[in-house]
């Protein structure tokens, strides 16, 4: 039992990642035309002459003052089609993959891949494992969670790994590349984690396969990006292993985090209870260990907080998101992570102790007003 509660929260995920990838019309120069008068004497007919040269110069600044609204405005209208055209293109890119992610839902690996689908709208089915039987992935040779299954035409799929699913369903929505080529990019191999026990891991796994015009497009610049990378593989080297000592913390935490577990879960009937009593004394005394292996302090709250508080210190005053007007992978990582605790007295107290709370709700917003 205590081994599907580290399946529902994991508590060890060792990353590894490595950089790879593959390999407003300028306006034209205004010409100035110069007017010379004739010459001539005084009178009614040299004051005339005289006064052509400035009548004729205020009419070429009124024509060159409407020429440059002209094209303003043209300017303006081409940046909307622009944008309305990268809009129906992904649109018709969503639309051509069937997606069917099989999870935990209380799983924050699973939490991050569906915070992704949901903010791109990218529709979805849902197959909750049992995490005692796994009878649902035994299709599959890799066990873990989450596993999506993206069908592309007559071609299907398997993704595995949270960050991979996310990195190579980005990669697809930006550059239009075939997912089965995209994949590739993303190669499994084996490793050895820090208790000695063989894991797969995925090169690459933070890295979105873009070219130098389609990264241009989406960051802006190479700051952005190593910027997004960065709190990606925080949020799954240190954020995730929070979760699970302060969901765990007491023994009257441990049962109520269970409670949940059983309630949003596949289990059966006995199957739910056994897990409630037996999962919760169990992961409560492995949440001491998980402390001491991650070195935390005495309080794993004080870690959480300050966890919390280093994120939104990253994301600064100046900006809503750390995506800047609109969240980036980054922003969606570390929500989907948090978001596992909602309903939890861990949850309560980080929107409590914590400076995190106004960041969560403009995710919650951004999330919620995803065009569906």
């Amino acid at each position: 039992m205590a081994q599907a509660a580290r399946t529902l929260w994991p508590v060890g995920h060792t990353l590894a990642w490595r950089l790879g990838g593959r390999l407003p019309s300028g306006l034209s120069a205004q010409s100035r035309a110069g007017f010379a008068g004739a010459a001539g004497g005084s009178g009614p007919t040299a004051t005339a002459r005289q006064g052509s040269p400035r009548l004729l110069g205020a009419a070429a600044l009124a024509l060159g003052g409407v020429l440059g609204l002209y094209h303003t405005a043209r300017w303006h209208l081409r940046a909307q089609d622009l944008r309305a055209q990268r809009s129906a293109a992904q649109l018709s890119l969503s639309s051509r993959l069937q997606l069917t992610l099989y999870q935990y839902k209380t799983c924050p690996f699973c939490s991050k891949v569906r915070a992704f689908l949901d903010f791109h709208a990218l529709p979805y089915q849902v197959v909750e494992v049992n995490p005692v039987r796994r009878a649902e992935i035994k299709f599959s040779s890799y066990r873990k969670v989450p596993i999506l299954l993206a069908q592309e035409g007559e071609s299907l799929q398997q993704l595995n790994d949270s960050s991979v699913i996310i990195s190579a369903l980005k990669t697809y929505l930006v550059s239009g590349q075939p997912l089965e080529d995209i994949i590739t990019y993303y190669p499994p191999m084996k490793a050895v984690n820090d208790q000695g026990k063989e894991v797969t891991e995925f090169c690459n796994k933070y890295w979105l396969m873009l070219d130098e015009k389609e990264a241009q497009r989406m960051y802006g610049g190479k700051e952005a990006r190593t910027e997004e990378m960065k709190w990606r593989q925080w949020a799954d080297d240190w954020l995730v292993h929070l979760i699970s000592p302060n969901v765990y913390r007491t023994p009257t935490e441990a049962l109520a985090s269970f409670d949940y577990i059983v309630r949003e879960g596949k289990f059966g009937a006995v199957e739910g209870a056994v897990a409630k009593y037996l999962g919760a004394a169990a992961m409560y005394f492995i949440s001491k260990r998980l402390k001491s292996r991650h070195h935390l302090q005495d309080d794993v709250r004080e870690d959480l907080y300050e966890a919390a508080n280093k994120w939104v210190a990253a994301v600064g005053k100046d900006r809503p998101f750390l995506g800047g007007q609109k969240p980036n992978l980054a922003d969606l990582a570390v929500y989907g992570v948090l978001r596992v605790m909602e309903g939890l007295e861990a949850f309560d107290d980080l929107m409590h102790h914590s400076r995190i709370q106004p960041w969560y709700l403009r995710m919650e917003k951004a999330i919620a007003e995803a065009p569906q």
